[in-house]
């Protein structure tokens, strides 16, 4: 729910002009006040020293004088509704600024490369952190409300807008960085690159065209049991009106390949997050939303149609899942992996997809779309290449790095496409169970006992 539904006289007019040099935010933040552990990384820097990353590539990115001028904002706040206010059109306003960005129509932001998604990440985090720590000059309700209604802007939840008429309608889902800690504090993730690149976008399709919307998730197990996922997802399917033709949450993958995952499980591995936090299990209902006890769910995405693309990197139509050895007892003994269909009464210890994130935001949106009644509306899950990180240990980018994000990022815009149009095709021959488990255990973050 966005902070304007529980203060319904906020207003819309901007606090802030952008672009411009914004005045040092007076000290009104309370340093001692606790961050999380992913807004503890904003004074990481790399093992040679120099500047910390995550500010550095907002510099980089040109996006400082913002932050600058939303703190500079929201000390000058005197009231819960004027601060509501600074938070949630900062949020929406990072989130399209972003995009502008991506997509080449500021090309005043910086130098950085403009296909780079770490200036959101990082320009979030520092934000985030000013709401954590200001010091307001007044009895302040929920600070939970306002760092919720900056963060859902500033991911483009606010932001899903589809059209009436005919052209056809993709939803997708990225995600922040991850895998942080050490060196990969300079990680992009070319999932949410290319949810930059797509938001917004007209694509040609076979059908004629289609309009995308998107939006990136964070690497957190809190925020899908908060129903982020269903947030997202759930208002803009049951908008009957404008309802999405295709759904598709995408993530980074495995090294070397793009992955059409066929199945999504009702497990959590116990991975870490950003946040440093491990939770195994079943996977949990969000509140307020229909959705059905399912151990897998199967992908309607047309993925005969997505296997024709061509590009740098190859496309694969990944089959495999694991399920516990005894379904009385999940969670214990070596998860048996294969490629034929799951059968009844069996306990999901992993999708293809993983038993992470990823997996959970292929099973989550499709679980809800099932608990909809949308059975046959295309829906699923694509894995992107690894990206990986620049070359050199003390380079915060490089040619190499940014020309593979930007591949990687194109060839997500054709199989989007792809998806787009098209119906789907019998499945592929199954594999075997051992390359049923090697293909899952590649993915990062899976963790698979035995």
């Amino acid at each position: 729910m966005r902070l304007s539904a529980l203060l319904p006289l906020l207003a819309a007019v901007p606090l802030f002009a952008f672009p411009g040099v914004a005045a040092a935010a007076p000290g009104c933040f309370d340093s001692a006040a606790g961050l999380t552990v992913e807004e503890q990384r904003l004074t990481a820097s790399l093992p040679a020293g120099g500047p910390a990353v995550g500010p550095e590539l907002v510099r980089l990115a040109a996006l400082d004088p913002f932050v600058a001028e939303v703190k500079r904002d929201l000390c000058a706040a005197r009231t819960p509704r004027r601060a509501g206010r600074v938070v949630t059109q900062a949020g929406d306003r990072l989130w399209r600024t972003a995009v502008d960005r991506a997509q080449g129509r500021r090309p005043d932001l910086g130098t950085l490369d403009r296909f780079d998604d770490r200036p959101l990440y990082w320009a979030r985090l520092q934000l985030s952190s000013a709401i954590r720590q200001w010091r307001p000059s007044f009895a302040l309700p929920d600070r939970g409300a306002l760092l919720t209604a900056f963060d859902r802007g500033s991911r483009g939840l606010d932001d899903v807008r589809f059209p009436l008429g005919k052209p056809r309608r993709v939803m997708v889902s990225g995600f922040d960085p991850f895998q942080l800690d050490g060196t990969g504090v300079r990680i992009s993730n070319p999932a949410g690159a290319s949810a930059l690149q797509l938001d917004g976008r007209v694509l040609d399709t076979p059908s004629g065209p289609a309009v995308v919307q998107a939006v990136n998730f964070p690497v957190v197990w809190g925020y899908f049991d908060e129903g982020i996922v269903e947030a997202a997802y759930g208002e803009a399917l049951r908008d009957r009106a404008r309802r999405p033709d295709v759904i598709m949450t995408i993530s980074q993958g495995r090294p070397g390949r793009f992955d059409i995952e066929r199945w999504a499980g009702a497990w959590r591995g116990g991975f870490p997050d950003n946040n440093n936090a491990s939770v195994t299990g079943g996977v949990p209902s969000a509140a307020g939303w229909p959705q059905p006890d399912l151990q897998f769910i199967e992908t309607t995405l047309p993925y005969s149609r997505m296997l024709e693309v061509t590009g740098d990197y190859p496309v694969n139509f990944n089959q495999a899942f694991c399920v516990w050895p005894d379904a009385s007892q999940p969670g214990t003994g070596t998860p048996v992996c294969r490629s034929d269909a799951p059968a009844p009464g069996e306990i999901a210890a992993s999708g293809g997809g993983g038993n992470y994130l990823s997996n959970e935001s292929m099973y989550r949106s499709n679980r809800l779309r099932l608990g909809l009644g949308l059975t046959t509306l295309p829906g699923g899950h694509l894995h992107t290449p690894v990206l990986g990180q620049p070359t050199a240990p003390d380079a915060l980018t490089d040619a190499d790095f940014e020309a593979r994000r930007q591949t990687i990022a194109a060839e997500v815009v054709s199989l989007v496409t792809a998806a787009a149009a098209g119906d789907r095709a019998p499945a592929a021959p199954p594999r075997t169970a051992d390359s049923a488990r090697a293909a899952i255990e590649s993915l990062p973050g899976t963790v698979l006992p035995g």
